[in-house]
C-alpha cells in the first residue's frame, strides 16, 4: 500500500516537473522581450533595439515549424515557435510606429518597392507582414516538394536552429556600431542567457535532434558576448564615429 502511494506521489511530482518545464519552454522565450517592449513604449525610442532580431527569430521559427513536418520533435517546442512568431510581430509593430513617428518628413518605404537598400526598414507594419507571408509561402512550397529527402529535412532543421542561434548577432553588431548598449534592455539579455541555458539543457535531457543542442550552446556564447559589451562599454565609454567623419574621410581618399 505504501509503495503504491509513493509511486503515485512520484508520478504526480514527475508530471508537475514535466508541465513546468514545458510551460517554461513555451513562454520562456517571450519573457525577455517584455522589458524591452516596455522600454521602447516608455522612451518612444527604438534605436537601441535591432529589429533584425525579429527577422532572425521569425525566419528561425518558421523553418522550425516546417522542419517538424519532416522530423517530429516535442510539442512544447512547436508552441514556442508559434508564440514567438506572434511576439516578434508585436515587437515589429511597436518599433515601426515609434520609428515612423520620429521620421515624419522621411519618404515612405514599402516592401513592394523591392529596394534592397531599405530591406527590413519599411514604413508600415503591413509591409513586414507581407514579407513574412511571402517567405513562409516559398519555404512551405519548397519543403512540400523536397519533404521525402532526408538530406533536405536535416538541412532544414539545421538552418532553423542555426538561424535562431544567431539571434543575438544583430544586437551584438548594433551595440558595436553605437559603441554603447544604451537603449538596449540589459534585463532582456540576462533573460536571453538564462533562457538559452535552460533551453539547451532541455534539449539534452529530452534527446532533441543534435542540431538543437549544438546551436543552443552557440546561442549561449553569443549572449555572453553581449553581456561582455555591457560591461566593456559601461566601464570604457566610447564615442561612435560620426557619419560626417566617415564622409570626410571617404572624400579625402
Amino acid at each position: 500500500m505504501e509503495d503504491e502511494v509513493f509511486q503515485q506521489i512520484m508520478y504526480i511530482v514527475n508530471q508537475l516537473v514535466v508541465w513546468t518545464a514545458a510551460t517554461a519552454i513555451i513562454f520562456g522565450g517571450v519573457v525577455p522581450y517584455v522589458p524591452q517592449y516596455r522600454e521602447i513604449r516608455r522612451t518612444q525610442n527604438a534605436e537601441g533595439f535591432s529589429t533584425y532580431v525579429c527577422l532572425v527569430l521569425l525566419v528561425a521559427n518558421i523553418l522550425r515549424i516546417l522542419f517538424r513536418f519532416g522530423r517530429y520533435f516535442e510539442t512544447p517546442l512547436l508552441w514556442q515557435s508559434i508564440i514567438m512568431i506572434a511576439t516578434m510581430l508585436v515587437m515589429l509593430n511597436l518599433c515601426t510606429d515609434v520609428r515612423v513617428a520620429a521620421e515624419l518628413n522621411t519618404k515612405r518605404r514599402s516592401f513592394t518597392d523591392f529596394d534592397w537598400s531599405h530591406f527590413w526598414s519599411w514604413s508600415r507594419f503591413v509591409d513586414y507582414v507581407q514579407c513574412v507571408v511571402a517567405f513562409t509561402a516559398v519555404a512551405a512550397y519548397v519543403t512540400y516538394l523536397l519533404l521525402e529527402s532526408d538530406v533536405f529535412v536535416e538541412t532544414l532543421g539545421f538552418l532553423a536552429v542555426f538561424t535562431e542561434a544567431m539571434l543575438g548577432t544583430p544586437q551584438l553588431y548594433c551595440n558595436y556600431q553605437n559603441k554603447s548598449t544604451e537603449g538596449m534592455s540589459i534585463k532582456m539579455v540576462l533573460m536571453w542567457t538564462s533562457g538559452d541555458t535552460f533551453k539547451t539543457g532541455y534539449f539534452l535531457l529530452t534527446a532533441a535532434p543534435v542540431q538543437f543542442w549544438i546551436c543552443g550552446l552557440l546561442q549561449v556564447c553569443v549572449d555572453v558576448a553581449i553581456l561582455f559589451q555591457v560591461y566593456y562599454y559601461s566601464r570604457y565609454p566610447q564615442k561612435p564615429v560620426s557619419h560626417t567623419a566617415h564622409t570626410t574621410s571617404a572624400k579625402a581618399l
